[in-house]
């Protein structure tokens, strides 16, 4: 073989391993670049499990303050006096209706706003009985300015226990409640008798203590909503 031809073989092969090396590299740059959007699987998993919106706040939670600011200060528990109209007349439909009142024993105008907190007690400083009072939306939260003396009311439904069975419901005689004014975190203790369930209701069967947000003036018995 000439050298001509051995000359033209070195080429040859040089010019095959440049190549070799050319696709490794080109391989090698391949193989990076998938692993550099690797991290895009982790970002797109924290949207899949995040979310899409906020669960909807229950239409019976009334904001903690009125939307707009009141001439007088918020009514503290030491303010208020609470009573319950247990007159005749209020029945209807498997319910009855009591106007819970609370009036301003302190001298200056105050105001009251939402929903109050009530629930059955074994008495002043007993337990509970049963489950608290759900929110009644049917009235929604207004401010309500109390003068000195002045009344305000929010309309208890307290369902006829009897209407459950004895199992599910185990009725019992209640002669207290737990009351905490609207925003308030101090309770009052009011005097109230009625035979209510003892035992958490299962959910289709609703709640035997609803109660709406205050309203002015003195409730009236057989009022309703």
């Amino acid at each position: 073989m000439t050298s001509s031809a051995h000359a033209t073989r070195r080429i040859s092969a040089a010019a095959a391993l440049l190549c070799t090396g050319a696709l490794a590299a080109a391989c090698g740059s391949t193989s990076n670049n998938s692993s550099a959007g690797s991290p895009a699987s982790p970002a797109a998993t924290t949207a899949a499990t995040t979310p899409s919106s906020v669960p909807s706040t229950s239409v019976t939670t009334a904001p903690a303050t009125p939307p707009s600011t009141p001439s007088a200060p918020a009514c503290a528990t030491a303010d208020l006096s609470a009573t319950v109209n247990a007159s005749p007349g209020g029945a209807a439909a498997g319910s009855t209706y009591y106007p819970l009142n609370f009036t301003n024993t302190s001298t200056s105008s105050c105001y009251l706003y939402g929903y109050p907190g009530v629930s059955f007690v074994t008495g002043p400083s007993g337990s509970q009985i049963g489950e608290p009072a759900s929110r009644n939306p049917a009235v929604g939260p207004a401010t309500v300015i109390l003068p000195p003396g002045g009344t305000a009311h929010a309309t208890l439904q307290v369902v006829d226990a009897m209407n459950y069975s004895k199992s599910v419901c185990q009725p019992v005689t209640a002669h207290w409640l737990k009351v905490f004014p609207p925003g308030q975190f101090t309770a009052l203790h009011v005097k109230f008798s009625t035979l209510t369930c003892s035992a958490k209701l299962p959910a289709k069967l609703g709640s035997p203590l609803s109660v709406d947000a205050v309203k002015g003036g003195a409730g009236q018995p057989g009022q309703g909503l």
